[in-house]
């Protein structure tokens, strides 16, 4: 009981900083702020927020790495890495929008396209998730085969993010873009899995 208690203070701690940095970041620029401040702001010591988050960039880009590696590596038997990340995206896109704060995500993407650091970071983690997933289908796809699935698997799922962040900058409800994210993953795996011939009406 005295276990589950500490996780959950930690997990407020760690929440607290979170948004108290997002908001100065939104205000001032990502660069106009410094550690000690947010420190400050969220009520902790410096040495504190350096426990839950090892760098003032990792603050900024907290959440945004998704591990489709791990997805890969956790597939169950038979399961193609295509078909076990078809259902992961699936399962988030159906669950995930319920819950979701709208104004905070939009904050972050507004504080990541206002860097360029930080866009520059999210360069290089999609890099490393590239780089990862890769390394997991060599597995299955050896070679240069599973290095270009891994770049298009990014792609995909990087477009579908970036599709559903713009409907919910421009008002879309919540719901509504929900479900255009749960037909997307349907669109954006048939494509990886079949091709551009999978296209109704395309022709070679």
């Amino acid at each position: 009981m005295m276990a589950g208690l500490r996780e959950r203070k930690k997990e407020q701690t760690r929440r607290r900083i979170s948004e108290v940095a997002m908001r100065l970041f939104d205000a001032r620029g990502y660069e106009a702020v410094t550690v000690n401040e947010i420190a400050e702001a969220a009520g902790v010591a410096k040495v504190t927020l350096f426990n839950y988050f090892p760098t003032k960039e990792s603050l900024a880009l907290d959440g945004v790495m998704d591990d489709t590696a791990a997805v890969v590596a956790g597939r169950g038997e038979g399961r193609t890495p295509l078909a076990a990340l078809r259902e992961h995206y699936r399962a988030m896109g159906a669950r995930g929008v319920g819950d979701l704060d709208v104004e905070a995500m939009l904050t972050k993407v507004r504080v990541i396209a206002a860097s360029p650091a930080l866009v520059a970071g999210v360069q290089r983690t999609h890099a490393g998730q590239r780089a990862a997933l890769a390394a997991e289908l060599e597995d299955v796809h050896p070679g240069l085969t599973g290095r270009l699935m891994a770049a298009q698997i990014t792609a995909a799922v990087t477009t579908l993010q970036e599709a559903f962040f713009q409907r919910l900058a421009t008002g879309v409800p919540l719901e509504e873009a929900g479900q255009c994210l749960v037909e997307e993953v349907e669109l954006a795996f048939d494509l990886l899995e079949h091709g551009f011939s999978s296209i109704k009406g395309e022709k070679s």
